[in-house]
């Protein structure tokens, strides 16, 4: 079976980079969702709660059951099984409302954080609707614990991250006077993934939640100043059969590669059938150590002209992500979650 390594240790300086930049870990949410971008819900939640990090960001509550003994807040962002809240809620589990209509299916008593839409108009209730939601929410009983929006061009030369700042600073004041107005406690404001948080100058928010930033990875426009951060995650596979191939034979599906000398080839056990996208004749890989994938990916295993025991396929996806013209969360959340993981 394939390997996933985890190296704590360059996890551990992406998150001293993030720490120093938002000047505490309690300022600090780890985005976990996904199978924690590919690198394994558990393995992150563990080591990232090693660190001191005690606030998390999952997809919907099964994620957060998983996680819920490592972490004292654990914020869900599209929960949509409303009756799945009457028989697993906790109370450390912040629940976020995307929309109006979601308020009368939420259960009494339970924590939220109402996304306000700024400009991304993905989800998230509209500006004016604010009084409306703070309002039906507080009739039943629910805590809003937290104010937040998304950026939706945060890692590009745009002013589209400046208009929703600026959207996002009015929806503070106006939710600040609401309370004020309400007799209502004041809840956190957090607005900044990855990117938003590296564009702030000085962060002032109260939270930063934090995804591919700690998994090594910034997708930029390459002119922004970004941190260098160090790739948390690398693909290993185990050699299967060894072969000699003459000059003019072939290898795998189509026969596509051909040699052009007597070489040494090897079968390795990765292939998309464990999330490694498919390479066929048109594409020229090259892993971590300089071995070249021969002829077309497999569903379970591909050809490479070495003989080692082990390979790394790769410890950066970025080279990969160009390939498949794609971006780095899209390899590392499409890898196998049976791929066992070994921290490193």
């Amino acid at each position: 079976m394939p390997t996933i390594k985890i190296n704590k240790n360059n996890l551990f300086d992406n998150l001293n980079i993030i720490k120093n930049k938002v000047k505490h870990s309690n300022k600090i949410a780890v985005v976990l969702k996904d199978n924690a971008y590919g690198h394994g819900i558990l393995e992150m939640a563990s080591l990232t709660s090693e660190f001191g990090i005690k606030k998390a960001v999952v997809r919907n509550m099964d994620e957060a059951l998983q996680i819920k003994n490592y972490f004292d807040e654990i914020l869900i962002l599209a929960q949509t099984d409303f009756e799945q809240l009457n028989t697993s809620y906790s109370h450390a589990f912040h629940i976020v409302l995307n929309s109006l209509e979601h308020i009368e299916k939420l259960p009494k008593n339970i924590k939220v954080h109402i996304k306000v839409n700024t400009g991304m108009n993905r989800n998230g209730i509209c500006q004016d609707s604010l009084e409306v939601a703070i309002s039906g929410l507080l009739k039943k009983n629910i805590q809003i614990c937290g104010i937040m929006t998304h950026y939706k061009n945060a890692d590009t030369v745009s002013c589209d991250y400046y208009v929703q700042k600026q959207h996002f600073y009015n929806i503070k004041d106006k939710v600040i006077k609401l309370c004020e107005k309400l007799s209502q406690p004041q809840p956190i404001f957090h607005s900044c993934n990855s990117a938003g948080l590296f564009r702030c100058e000085n962060f002032d928010e109260d939270l930063a939640r934090i995804g591919i930033a700690m998994y090594g990875y910034l997708d930029n426009d390459d002119v922004l100043d970004f941190p260098k951060l160090k790739p948390v995650l690398s693909l290993w596979a185990n050699r299967i059969s060894t072969r000699y191939l003459n000059k003019n034979e072939s290898v795998g599906y189509g026969g596509t590669y051909k040699t052009d000398k007597k070489i040494i080839i090897s079968t390795y056990d990765v292939g998309y059938g464990n999330g490694f996208l498919r390479i066929n004749e048109n594409q020229e890989f090259f892993t971590k150590d300089g071995y070249r994938i021969l002829g077309r990916v497999s569903m379970d295993n591909l050809s490479l002209n070495t003989d080692k025991d082990e390979v790394c396929i790769f410890d950066d996806v970025r080279s990969l992500a160009k390939l498949h013209n794609t971006i780095s969360y899209e390899i590392t959340t499409t890898l196998s979650p049976f791929i066992k993981k070994e921290i490193i």
